[in-house]
């Protein structure tokens, strides 16, 4: 980034501080290594969070290696980490939801200009300020830029804590912050309900919640994948069937039969087979990211009054939402537990998909 970009040159504020632990890349090239950042002490509407938990996105990865430069630069040092579940240890003094002892999670963001119609609509993922995400946004109280989740402390406003509802795995829920609201906001969106047909492109991080939310809302869940030995897992997860995707034979059973299809795919791939799979006035929604645009034919849309469509994360009250949906389904992520001493180690087995199907950091390791 240049030294005029606003976000390197904001000037610090002289708000009070205290050190935290943490680990950070250093640079796009470099291993996560221990640091010590600043922190905020908590403001009169702030709450203050020992990290108990925090999820692996693999936006984690993005941003730490800079694989998002054109249209989200990382300012170096990046502590990443936007799938929090921490425990209340200070409140400032205007706080009303919060008390200390109580447990909280932060998702992929930690303020919004909260007066656009975006925010007004309780969609703060749209701010027009923009949104102020967890990690690598400017940081409005303390200059530079947010630090996340890989840390062992975090200071938040209130109206951007959730609770966490009793009864969940802490580490399993972790992944709700990101993963679970990514594939929920579309399914809830669109609609999704009892006795329809819904497709789910991908059974990695995104693809096994979404599994999990759809099969809890009622609907037939198929599962797409390029990996027969994906099935069995699949299954067990809540899929009602499992197409190989890769196998026109299995995809051409399927013609003009589904009503939502979720695609949680990243890596380039073709569009076309699956828009054919949509019932007239069917919907495929993109969460999965690829970097290259991918060509869809029109005579796949507008044959049946078809829709493409994208969604990302959800709004503050649209998350806590997902978190009592999962609560009272008893929903959570199937992870991998690890010390934050082997986060090169995950970030080089997420490359290779090497995990079923999230990594979440036990961040007693670092204190």
């Amino acid at each position: 980034m240049s030294e005029t970009n606003p976000v390197t040159s904001m000037a610090p504020s002289t708000a009070h501080t205290f050190d935290a632990r943490a680990y950070a890349a250093p640079s796009a090239t470099e291993p996560l290594a221990p640091t010590t950042i600043r922190r905020r002490q908590p403001g009169p509407t702030d709450v203050q969070l020992e990290v108990l938990f925090c999820g692996v996105c693999h936006s984690d990865l993005h941003q730490a290696r800079n694989e998002w430069q054109s249209s989200m630069p990382t300012v170096y040092p990046c502590v990443p980490g936007h799938e929090i579940v921490g425990r209340v240890v200070a409140v400032g003094r205007d706080v009303r939801a919060f008390r200390e002892g109580d447990l909280a999670a932060v998702g992929c963001m930690v303020d919004s200009c909260r007066t656009c119609p975006a925010c007004q609509d309780h969609q703060e993922q749209f701010c027009e300020g923009p949104a102020v995400f967890t990690y690598n946004s400017p940081d409005r109280h303390l200059g530079g830029v947010t630090y996340g989740g890989y840390s062992e402390s975090l200071v938040v406003d209130e109206a951007f804590a959730l609770r966490v509802p009793d009864g969940l795995d802490l580490a399993g829920a972790a992944p709700l912050l990101c993963a679970g609201i990514t594939t929920y906001s579309p399914l809830r969106h669109w609609g999704v309900k009892e006795g329809q047909k819904v497709g789910v492109v991908g059974l990695g991080g995104l693809g096994h919640m979404a599994v999990k939310l759809a099969n809890a809302m009622g609907a037939r869940v198929v599962v797409f994948t390029t990996t027969p030995s994906k099935a069995e897992d699949a299954v067990r997860l809540g899929a009602h069937d499992v197409v190989v995707s890769k196998h026109e034979a299995e995809m051409q059973k399927h013609l003009g039969s589904f009503d939502f299809i979720l695609d949680t795919v990243s890596a380039v791939h073709d569009l076309n087979p699956f828009m054919a799979l949509l019932k007239r006035n069917g919907t495929l929604t993109m969460v999965g990211a690829p970097d290259t645009p991918l060509p869809v034919s029109v005579f796949s849309l507008i044959f049946g009054r078809k829709r493409l469509a994208g969604s990302l994360i959800g709004g503050i009250r649209e998350t806590q939402e997902m978190l009592d949906f999962c609560g009272d389904h008893g929903l959570t992520a199937d992870i991998e537990l690890i010390p934050i001493s082997r986060i090169n180690e995950a970030f080089d087995r997420l490359m290779k998909s090497d995990v079923k199907y999230r990594f979440v950091i036990d961040m007693a390791s670092l204190r």
